[in-house]
Order: structure tokens, then sequence, then C-alpha cells
């Protein structure tokens, strides 16, 4: 994102610490400069749902709509290094602001075809097929964050993983 200095600043989050947390206003917007962090949310049984991962060059934003509460959590898998801005500051700049307006439009486009291609993926995919899936959309994670995250995320369990994983390298060799 190139936002001008008197817009954002960078800073950091330790593993463990949050970006934003369920029902906080959405008051800023992040580039992820270094780190992992992982977006999740609750269900009905008070079990954690991972829905996103962010890693460097990631867009962090907790709603598309500024100041209203956010239905999920974003946690640092590792350190990071956050470019961070106010959210109303940002998009104050949109259509005045050729660069910010692009980056914001491309943002939107990516996290909407993310969205899509992983409700087809989690209602018409096999365990093999959403791994595969997954290490096209986040190829340099794999050995970054814990498999059980990852598991969660492709709504397998981490027995189903490992077989998936392994039937992938037999698929490969």
């Amino acid at each position: 994102m190139t936002l001008s200095d008197s817009l954002h600043r960078n800073k950091t989050l330790k593993k463990g610490e949050f970006f934003i947390k369920e029902g906080a206003p959405c008051k800023h917007i992040g580039q992820v400069i270094s780190g992992v962090l992982r977006g999740f949310v609750f269900d009905s049984n008070g079990d954690e749902i991972t829905t996103h991962f962010y890693q460097e060059g990631d867009v962090i934003i907790g709603t598309y709509l500024p100041n209203v509460s956010v239905s999920m959590n974003i946690e640092a898998l590792e350190e990071c290094i956050i470019s961070i801005a106010n959210y109303n500051d940002v998009m104050s700049h949109v259509n005045r602001d050729k660069d910010i307006t692009e980056v914001v439009n491309r943002v939107f486009q990516k996290y909407t075809t993310h969205q899509q291609e992983r409700l087809v993926s989690l209602l018409n995919l096999n365990s093999v097929s959403k791994y595969e899936m997954f290490l096209n959309n986040y190829p340099s994670l794999i050995n970054r964050i814990p498999h059980y995250y990852i598991a969660n995320y492709l709504g397998i369990t981490p027995t189903q993983l490992s077989r998936a994983r392994k039937a992938f390298i037999n698929k490969c060799k």
C-alpha cells in the first residue's frame, strides 16, 4: 500500500497478540510487512474456526465498514511488523488519490474472490483438493504455521490433513 508517511506507522505484534478482537470497532487497516497472522471466529459451540491467513504484502482489515464492531479476531502467529493506518483516514483518500483507490479496489477484489473460492472448496472438494488449494493460495506458509490451524482452515481434522498431505505427495511423484 503506498500511503504517505502522514497516514501510516509501523507497529510490531508479538506472537499471540491481536491486530483486532471480536466486538472491537474497526479503526485501523494494516499491511503485513513481515510475519503471519490468522483470522478466526468462534462457532456456536465456542470452537475457533480459522477463516484467513495473512502474510507479507497482505492487507489486514476486520471489516469493510469503518467503526463497525468486527465479528472476527486477527492474531499474530509469529512476530509481525505491520504498516498501520487509521481506516477513516485511508477511506477519505479513496477517489481522491489514484494509488490508494487502486489498492483498496484490489484488496476488495482479492478478498471477495478468495471468499468465494473458500466457500466452494469447503462445500465441494475432498481433503486432498482442499490441501492443494491451500498450497496454491499460501505456498510459503506450510512450514510457518501449526498444521492444526491449516486443518481447521480447511474444515478437516489434523488426521485428515496428514492423510491428504501423504496422498498429495504420492500424487506428485
